[in-house]
């Protein structure tokens, strides 16, 4: 199981003193190995190819780049417009979310707004869950062709993989809406 890059508590470590890095932590080196980025890129390109499956909020990024930096695992990068900075994953960074990637990753957890909300949905009205289910059922069926597409023009292996899942795990959701009574 993954821990934090550092506890509460724990003053900001040395990159000696790092040896796993927390999901969000590692899922922006992984994007840092294309090349440098602002946080700004950075929650982009988080939505581009984790989007079905991992979220990452601006927040976390931003709170996430000055602890890595701090632990040695980026460096600042030229200053671009609007004040904006760019990271480049160090040496360092590189060889921590390998051991990151090499690790067990534990169990998964899903968090979803709209399940939570269809466990509590026999406190709604009935035109209420109606209009609950149906709105979740546009907004999946409209996600579901856009992955679809991503799916077929996915051309690395890897990426094609976690598109299928994203495809199949959006027809999950879609016939789970349509288990759910509305009467």
């Amino acid at each position: 199981m993954c821990r934090p890059l550092w506890t509460a508590g724990e003053s900001r470590g040395t990159v000696d003193k790092v040896t796993e890095l927390n999901a969000t932590a590692a899922a922006l080196l992984g994007l840092l190995h294309d090349g440098p980025k602002t946080g700004g890129q950075l929650v982009a390109s988080a939505g581009e190819r984790f989007g079905a499956f991992f979220s990452v909020t601006r927040s976390q990024v931003y709170r996430e780049l000055p602890a890595l930096a701090a632990a040695g695992l980026l460096k600042l990068g030229k200053q671009g417009p609007r004040s904006s900075q760019q990271y480049v994953i160090t040496p360092s960074g590189k060889k921590a979310f390998k051991t990151w990637l090499a690790t067990e990753p534990g169990p998964d957890h899903l968090r979803s707004p709209l399940i939570l909300r269809l466990v509590h949905a026999g406190s709604l009205a009935g035109k209420q869950r109606v209009a609950m289910v149906d709105a979740a059922k546009q907004a999946y069926n409209a996600k579901l062709e856009e992955l679809k597409t991503q799916a077929k023009s996915a051309e690395d292996p890897f990426a094609k993989a976690a598109a299928d899942f994203a495809v199949s795990h959006t027809k999950a959701v879609l016939k789970l809406l349509e288990a759910v009574p509305t009467s």
